[in-house]
């Protein structure tokens, strides 16, 4: 995402009202000790695809008829037991008819930042004796039996992605004492407020923290990233005066269990990336680290290290990390993403958003540069971390769209070029962003522009006078 363009009005919508639903952490007690059933959600799904997750889904009005519109256990939502045993059936393959068998196991609701929230009652229960679970839905992958202790550390690893909930259900469970005890000790996490986890970090030592920031819809968040278990960098603290102070209170905290920043990294010098810069400096005297390109369009921003593409920032901690710089202009000309090292995890800054797509200013960005630097994160992603919109599992498969996307759209500027002849920049956008609402073409056009200096160069448009047309 660019930042604010003047005099562009478009609607900004509020938090996505979350939506009740239900989840089982269903475990077995094996000859090496206590196993959870686990899924991996398919990499298309809009929400968590490609994470791993318990049985659960959102409640059906019939889960609520069946209740008699009323729950049977005290303080809990009409529905959501019900929908707890129907999703245990559907995804796992195994029927309880027994409401009994569950033992409720706390509340999560899902951040404001996202576009798909729910209100979720987690439950815990037993595997029944004779009873086979497996992968029973389209919506998983794979799945099967796990040891809590074993899960956690793929999680730390990175070789799975965990939302909160489910890493504070497997620590729980890697000290497995009763069920009652489990199932109390899930319902108590840490870091959360009004039952919404202000700690996330899919993996170990990544942590996102979304800021409210001056951004263009959809993305109404930057993502600002703190990277590490004892040195820390913090990724693109670009919030807004209002919300740093809280976020600065969270670093604080941190630094408490031994996690301290040591650097602010901007991925790129966009309002909406470094808007907190000043208020994280003031309050922890940390230095700013930046690519020499983004220095110089950062004026009042003291830049102490100029981060050239190929080097390694290393953190030690209880779980040392290094980051590997790449330098990915085209978007913006000094733009940088960070991959670890040990999981291929990226972040990405504005390379790829978790909603919609990239603006790209054909007064600096280049469409061209923009299209081979995505091609090139392609051998060096696992999972990716934008700056906007949902953490995205499958890296890969998400610049492959970004690509196919690209040329479809481009498709349609020259197919507009060739119904139109000469044709001025307005009706050019309109024909060929015909699939958007209006509010949007100011935006779009921005991408023309850059879309029609890439045509240029390769000999296939002219522009005279302000009018365009295909060679």
């Amino acid at each position: 995402m660019s930042e604010p363009i003047a005099g562009l009005e478009v609607p900004r919508q509020g938090a996505a009202t979350p939506k009740p639903a239900a989840v089982v952490v269903l475990f077995r007690r094996g000859a090496e000790g206590l196993e959870v059933f686990w899924l991996r959600r398919e990499k298309k799904l809009s929400f968590a695809g490609g994470f791993h997750a318990f049985p659960g889904g959102k409640v059906e009005p019939a889960d609520v008829a069946a209740e008699g519109g009323r729950s049977p256990f005290e303080g809990l939502p009409a529905g959501v037991a019900t929908c707890a045993l129907r999703e245990l059936d559907e995804e796992a393959g195994v029927r309880v008819s027994d409401l009994a068998a569950l033992r409720p196991a706390g509340r999560w609701v899902t951040p404001p930042y996202l576009p798909a929230r729910f209100d979720t009652s987690f439950f815990l229960a037993e595997l029944p004796n004779g009873a086979v679970a497996r992968p029973a839905s389209p919506e998983a992958t794979h799945g099967g039996w796990v040891r809590p202790g074993m899960a956690l550390g793929q999680w730390a690893r990175g070789e799975v992605l965990l939302h909160p909930p489910q890493v504070h259900a497997l620590d729980v469970l890697s000290r497995f004492t009763t069920p009652d005890e489990a199932a109390r000790a899930m319902a108590s996490p840490r870091h959360c407020e009004d039952f919404v986890c202000h700690r996330i970090e899919f993996q170990r030592g990544i942590r996102l923290y979304p800021l409210d920031s001056h951004t263009l819809p959809p993305a109404q968040h930057t993502n600002c990233y703190v990277l590490g278990t004892g040195a820390a960098l913090v990724v693109d603290p670009g919030g807004t005066s209002e919300v740093m102070p809280r976020f600065i209170e969270r670093l604080r905290g941190l630094q408490e269990e031994g996690t301290a920043p040591k650097a602010i990294v901007l991925t790129h010098h966009h309002g909406d990336h470094v808007a907190g810069v000043r208020q994280l400096v003031e309050a922890l005297k940390l230095p700013v680290w930046a690519h020499r390109l983004t220095a110089e369009r950062l004026p009042g921003v003291p830049v102490a290290r100029c981060l050239e593409d190929g080097e390694v920032l290393e953190l030690d901690g209880a779980w040392p990390m290094a980051f590997r710089v790449v330098h990915t202009p085209g978007h913006a000309v000094g733009h940088l993403c960070l991959i670890d090292e040990c999981s291929k995890a990226a972040i990405v800054g504005d390379m790829v958003a978790g909603l919609g797509t990239i603006v790209i200013e054909p007064d600096e960005g280049d469409m061209a540069e923009y299209l081979r630097q995505l091609e090139r994160l392609k051998a060096l992603v696992g999972a990716i971390y934008p700056a906007h919109g949902p953490v995205l599992a499958d890296g890969v498969g998400k610049l492959d769209e970004y690509l196919a996307h690209r040329a479809w759209r481009e498709g349609k500027v020259l197919d507009a070029l060739e119904a139109l002849g000469s044709v001025a920049l307005g009706p050019l956008v309109e024909r060929a962003y015909d699939d958007v609402q209006a509010f949007v073409w100011p935006l779009a056009e921005r991408n023309t522009l850059a879309i029609l200096k890439k045509l240029v160069a390769e000999g296939r448009a002219v522009e005279v006078a302000g009018l365009w047309r295909r060679t």
